[in-house]
């Protein structure tokens, strides 16, 4: 799911000698792709494993699974990276889209304010929070638009059992024989369940990762005996460290909010391609869960979730940062 430091007119300083200001003109869509592609890239590894672990909890008929039996019944621990071609080759075109979408909206955003205050003489300045929750959704509308189709792909792979003669060979060929059968909107199984899922999560991930950012910096500045000024300058550790908690946290707590959303999507799409629409409309399959295992079972693998989402929330701003400074610093030289 890119905030005040990454994305909004936020300054890295980089030394006395310059400052990297990420600006419209600081920052290109060039940067963005490579800075948000490495970092996407980097989240997947981390967090793969812990996503199979989900979606299979999330798809087990058993009410009692363990972690050692969803790795090792399906084909061992190598199992758990399977699937992950597709979520990593689109991981770079993912995270470009979205890094220049919340930035192209966050400054229309900021023209359209600015545009009021002259028509109507006033100094009244606009909720940043708001701003950031507003540009945040738009950015989880386009985030769904790429991600549902390889999600699709990719939870298809995931339970998938190993030798039963009727699997797919891999996420092309796997996509390719669902548009076969079902056309291009077979891609796009569970469209409105991914769009319920990342509009909301995205507008309090990218408002809540500013909020937590903020605080956390203050109380390690002042530990540090830092003036709070300051306390967003990458020179100093504690503001890394600042941002992958915040983002971890973020990341976290968004996706126990959104949780059930993400366990009905699951069942939508790994259910039989030729399964009426009457059967996988969410509040059908809602209902068939709470039905017959209770209304607990919609969080069932939020524990899995939650962790996963710490390191792959944690390690991509960071990561992004990281890169993008390391780009302004070879533009420097």
């Amino acid at each position: 799911m890119e905030h005040k430091q990454d994305f909004d007119h936020h300054e890295l300083e980089m030394g006395e000698d310059h400052k990297y200001h990420e600006t419209d003109e600081g920052v290109s869509f060039f940067h963005d792709f490579v800075a948000g592609g490495v970092a996407g890239s980097a989240s997947v590894v981390v967090g793969h494993p812990f996503d199979t672990l989900k979606v299979r909890m999330q798809t087990a008929t058993s009410s009692r699974v363990s972690i050692m039996s969803l790795a090792t019944s399906y084909g061992g621990v190598g199992s758990l990276f399977r699937g992950m071609g597709a979520p990593l080759g689109s991981a770079s075109v993912i995270n470009a889209t979205i890094f220049a979408t919340y930035g192209w909206s966050s400054r229309i955003y900021d023209d359209y304010f600015e545009s009021a205050k002259i028509q109507f003489k006033t100094d009244v300045e606009h909720d940043s929070s708001i701003k950031a929750f507003t540009c945040g959704s738009f950015a989880g509308f386009v985030q769904a638009l790429i991600i549902c189709p390889t999600e699709h792909v990719k939870c298809r792979l995931q339970v998938q059992v190993q030798g039963a003669g009727t699997g797919y060979n891999g996420p092309l060929q796997a996509a390719r024989a669902i548009v076969s059968g079902h056309g291009v909107s077979g891609l796009y199984r569970a469209w409105w369940c991914t769009c319920w899922r990342e509009i909301p999560a995205f507008g309090m991930y990218f408002s809540g990762y500013d909020l937590f950012k903020d605080k956390i910096n203050a109380i390690f500045a002042k530990q540090a005996g830092i003036d709070e000024s300051q306390s967003g300058n990458m020179e100093h550790p504690h503001a890394w460290a600042a941002s992958t908690l915040a983002g971890g946290i973020t990341g976290a707590l968004t996706w126990a909010v959104i949780y059930p959303f993400d366990i009905i999507k699951t069942r939508i799409q790994t259910a039989p391609l030729d399964t009426p629409m009457e059967e996988r409309r969410i509040l059908a399959i809602a209902r068939d869960i709470v039905q017959k295992n209770g209304v607990g079972h919609l969080f069932r693998g939020v524990n899995i979730t939650v962790i996963r989402a710490f390191p792959v929330n944690g390690i991509i701003f960071p990561v992004y940062e990281y890169v993008l400074m390391k780009i302004s610093e070879l533009e420097h030289d």
